[in-house]
């Protein structure tokens, strides 16, 4: 396992171990700005009166047209209610913009029906797409594809053949690559490979060329999915058809590698990745931090967690729930206090239990105000009505 540290260590440039510094540039807050819609909505918790007081801010905000063209927020708002299940809010978020003059472009009307699916309100999108004539609104392949998006991401697979084979014609607009990567997408969600690798007989007999969006879809079903040896079948076919394997591409191969525990082969992939001029991402190293995670390698794992700041990659929230467990099995409860406190600063989920394990093991460890300063933290940060104990003959 030294040699394949090593080994991959010359890929990077070697950053020390991860000390108070390197964990401070990865953690530190976002600078103190005036308060925004965007913080509005984040801050907001999940009960249902102040998730009310929400909707009715992002409605009379709605009036604005400058507040209309940002559809981050729209997502946002509508994600937070998903989560908290208020979906008669959302209708009433959806609901409200079609009283603007936007409606009448595809681009909004698409944003709304994308909306519905993402939160699982699939008969809402439909309804949607059916009313666009009315609004004025003209149907091409873009919002064709958005109504086949809802299906996969509202889990209505048993439609998505009939919408496939039926509106193109009714419509008057012929399926572009989207639309056969859309349908591929839903076949890997099923897990139906065989139909998913059909899809691209189709394409090839329509004269479509298949592109990076369809072959990384395959390259994540096959190599974490299915098997690493039809994987490769799929990567040597995407080289066939001239589409050069991009980070997306390569991270799929990677955790392919890695949940075989293929540590030297992985290293392998990193540099011939490096090599060809593509820079690896927050999933990149995600991909090797977890393998060394998986292999009980802490020395390693926290120098990759380190390499995520020192590359300035966006931190994540998967990084976090990596390596918090990970530090806990090795006892080292002062990092993984230091990463929950970060955990908090970004509002994101994490299990009451292993902060409640992260206390416990700094207690034991007599560090009494460390583990005091996490319980109080718990408590401002209650978003998620987390509540943390001391030992009791600790308090």
């Amino acid at each position: 396992m030294s040699s394949l540290a090593g080994r991959l260590r010359r890929v990077f440039t070697a950053p020390p171990l991860a000390t108070s510094k390197t964990v401070a540039k990865a953690t530190a807050p976002l600078s103190a700005t005036s308060e925004t819609p965007a913080k509005t909505i984040k801050r907001l918790s999940f009960n249902n009166s102040t998730l009310k007081e929400m909707v009715e801010q992002f409605k009379d905000s709605s009036d604005s047209k400058r507040f209309r063209s940002r559809a981050k927020l729209y997502e946002k708002a509508v994600l937070k209610l998903a989560t908290a299940k208020k979906f008669s809010f959302i209708e009433d978020i959806l609901e409200h913009q079609k009283q603007y003059k936007e409606i009448s472009t595809e681009a909004f009307a698409v944003r709304l029906i994308t909306l519905y699916g993402k939160a699982g309100m699939f008969e809402h999108a439909h309804k949607l797409f059916d009313e666009m004539p009315t609004l004025n609104c003209e149907r091409t392949v873009m919002s064709f594809n958005a109504l086949l998006s809802a299906c996969v991401n509202s889990k209505k697979f048993d439609k998505i053949a009939g919408f496939f084979q039926e509106l193109p014609a009714s419509l008057g607009i012929a399926p572009d690559v989207v639309s056969h990567n859309i349908i591929v997408h839903a076949f890997c969600e099923m897990g139906s490979l065989d139909s998913a690798l059909s899809v691209l007989d189709e394409m090839e007999k329509i004269g479509m060329e298949p592109d990076s969006i369809t072959f990384n879809t395959l390259l994540y079903a096959f190599y974490q999915k299915g098997s690493y040896a039809e994987g490769e079948k799929i990567w040597d076919l995407m080289k066939k058809k001239n589409v050069a394997p991009n980070v997306r591409s390569y991270n799929a191969k990677l955790g392919g590698l890695l949940s075989e525990s293929r540590m030297s082969e992985a290293v392998e992939l990193i540099d011939e990745m490096m090599t060809s001029g593509i820079k690896p991402d927050v999933f990149t190293l995600n991909f090797v931090m977890k393998g060394f995670c998986k292999a009980g390698n802490l020395e390693e794992a926290k120098r990759w967690y380190a390499e995520i700041a020192i590359n300035e990659l966006p931190p994540i929230r998967a990084t976090y729930m990596i390596i918090i467990p990970f530090l806990v099995e090795k006892g080292d409860f002062e990092m993984a206090a230091e990463l929950c406190k970060v955990v908090f600063r970004r509002r994101w989920l994490i299990e009451p239990a292993l902060l409640q394990q992260v206390v416990e093991g700094l207690v034991k460890e007599s560090k009494i105000d460390e583990a005091t300063e996490l319980v109080e933290l718990a408590k401002l940060k209650g978003k998620f009505q987390i509540t943390l104990e001391l030992p009791s003959d600790k308090k």
